[in-house]
């Protein structure tokens, strides 16, 4: 099934020339469905690149997708034109009194700086309680991550010595879990952060699970079924050349491990990950769809 999209969104030229089906407002309107309603949360710069990756991964599920971009009400994106965010975003006050059956939070470059500097922190924790009674399920990503559980468990990141960024190896440590289906033992992720979250600091009692971790960068997923979240702390959403954009961005100033072939920077990328994060969007998908009430506004009662 597709996923339903401005018609002039600049994501939708790139997904048609994958294969991404794509649904206009008109021709979705003449299904006789009711389509997941998907709020994503855009805290990165680059606005349209973020938008097109987790598009992608939506799209190629098999349920139709409304996809509701929203940002932070009262931040000024310095990356991307004023007029992109006027037609296509809403800012999460003019939304706060609707309901989604599923919210995505993506990461943000302030992973240096505590939570409570960040200048729209505030706006944030009250967009996650808010979560709690507007929406069926949540999907973190990175710095979002990093910031949900720090709120809903007082959980505190750790700043690396040097930036985690590659491809590393992890273990799925859940394998019956309904968000690990048919993922290997062992599968390749994207991690590229500046901080991590450690698995010594998760309180005990709450119910947290660790899903999939890696011997050399830590934790990555975690299931939070008490606040029907996933706190994904790495980034299965990435494009091939994601990693190669920030290696020549940040100046060469570090070599992103097991990604360039030969660790030679003018080699392409072999995409090793593609498949993983398809698994991983559809089984959220799939489980919001399996378990989200029928009437929208059933959501946060139930």
């Amino acid at each position: 099934m597709p996923i339903r999209i401005a018609d002039n969104l600049p994501a939708r030229r790139t997904l048609e020339a994958e294969g991404v089906i794509v649904m206009g407002e008109t021709e979705a309107a003449r299904q006789d469905i009711r389509p997941m309603r998907i709020a994503l949360l855009n805290l990165m710069p680059d606005k349209i690149t973020t938008e097109t990756q987790i598009a992608r991964l939506l799209g190629a599920t098999a349920l139709q997708v409304e996809l509701e971009l929203v940002r932070i009400s009262d931040h000024v994106s310095k990356n991307t034109s004023a007029g992109h965010i006027s037609e296509f975003y809403r800012p999460w006050a003019e939304v706060a009194g609707e309901k989604y059956d599923g919210l995505i939070v993506t990461g943000a470059p302030v992973e240096t700086m505590p939570f409570a500097e960040v200048t729209y922190w505030d706006e944030l924790r009250r967009i996650f309680d808010w979560s709690q009674g507007n929406v069926h399920r949540t999907l973190a990503v990175c710095w979002g991550a990093m910031a949900a559980l720090h709120h809903f468990h007082g959980v505190d990141k750790h700043a690396l010595a040097a930036k985690a960024s590659g491809v590393f190896r992890h273990h799925n440590r859940a394998p019956a879990s309904p968000w690990m289906r048919g993922l290997p033992d062992v599968f390749d992720v994207p991690v590229s952060r500046w901080s991590e979250i450690r698995r010594e600091d998760l309180p005990e009692g709450r119910g947290l699970q660790v899903l999939a971790e890696s011997d050399e960068t830590g934790l990555c997923l975690i299931d939070d079924p008490a606040h029907n979240a996933l706190h994904m702390f790495n980034h299965l959403e990435y494009d091939t050349l994601t990693l190669a954009g920030e290696y020549a961005r940040d100046e060469a100033g570090y070599l992103p491990k097991n990604y360039f072939p030969g660790d030679d920077p003018q080699a392409q990328p072999v995409n090793s990950w593609r498949g993983n994060g398809h698994l991983l969007f559809g089984n959220w998908i799939n489980e919001t769809y399996q378990t989200t009430p029928y009437e929208l506004g059933d959501i946060g009662q139930l």
